[in-house]
């Protein structure tokens, strides 16, 4: 099936791996060119590299936390067709494990990041009535838990603004929505299952236990987020906005 998304342009913010360098891969394959961001100019250079795009690969170094840093990013990328909010790792454990200023710090990059990204590449898609954006969340925001209350209480933060932004943006011709990746083998993942493990089991050694009933009896694979990211983002999924897609292979629906 040809996805409509040649030459396209697209920025993914933090490409440099996991689910953001498979979805820009993803892309690339599509004929589509790609700006990723990361916070680390050797990262960047490893990730291009991996990515073997040529000119079609363009990076952008900046600490997408701060406000300066994305107003930096949007003036020097203006004009593109899809946005990949993906930066961001919020760290895991209980309200009583984690102080203020880490929330701060966690949320100033992947809820007030994704927030103000939309804002400003948004203002730009109305204007020429064309364009997606794709909140890459997390199915933690669908079920929080007290041990990853940070993360589930921002991404459900997300999945109201995906709905809330999305409802309205295709007034002027724009889609907005997103995915929540179940766990994904992936480096913060493995971060995220260990920080649960010391929390739940007392050995933070042990958190391959927390992951033996996962669907399929495995870890998705990024380049199965990537390539629900890219079909959604084409124009043969043009009526799609608003939504948050659940993609854990019915883990919401599992006993145990």
């Amino acid at each position: 099936m040809d996805l409509q998304l040649k030459d396209r342009r697209v920025l993914v913010t933090g490409g440099s791996k996991g689910i953001g360098l498979a979805a820009a891969k993803a892309f690339l394959d599509e004929g589509a060119s790609v700006i990723i961001t990361a916070r680390r100019e050797d990262v960047l250079r490893d990730a291009t590299q991996a990515l073997n795009g040529g000119q079609r690969v363009s990076t952008f170094a900046a600490d997408l936390s701060k406000k300066e840093e994305r107003l930096r990013l949007a003036a020097a990328f203006p004009d593109i067709d899809i946005l990949v909010n993906n930066a961001g790792a919020i760290p895991g454990g209980s309200l009583f494990d984690i102080d203020i200023e880490t929330w701060e710090a966690a949320w100033s990059l992947k809820v007030m990041g994704y927030i103000h990204l939309t804002q400003l590449y948004l203002a730009k898609m109305k204007e020429k009535r064309d364009g997606v954006i794709v909140n890459v969340i997390g199915s933690a925001g669908r079920s929080p838990r007290h041990d990853y209350v940070c993360g589930g209480v921002g991404n459900a933060a997300l999945m109201a603004f995906t709905g809330a932004v999305g409802g309205q943006s295709p007034e002027f011709g724009v889609r907005v929505f997103a995915i929540n990746p179940s766990q994904t083998r992936t480096d913060r993942i493995i971060t995220l299952s260990k920080a649960r493990a010391k929390t739940t089991l007392g050995d933070e050694g042990r958190w391959e236990e927390l992951l033996s009933n996962l669907p399929f009896g495995r870890l998705a694979e990024p380049e199965e987020m990537a390539n629900t990211i890219v079909c959604l983002a084409s124009p043969v999924c043009g009526y799609v906005s608003g939504a948050t897609l659940d993609v854990d292979g019915g883990q919401a629906f599992r006993k145990g």
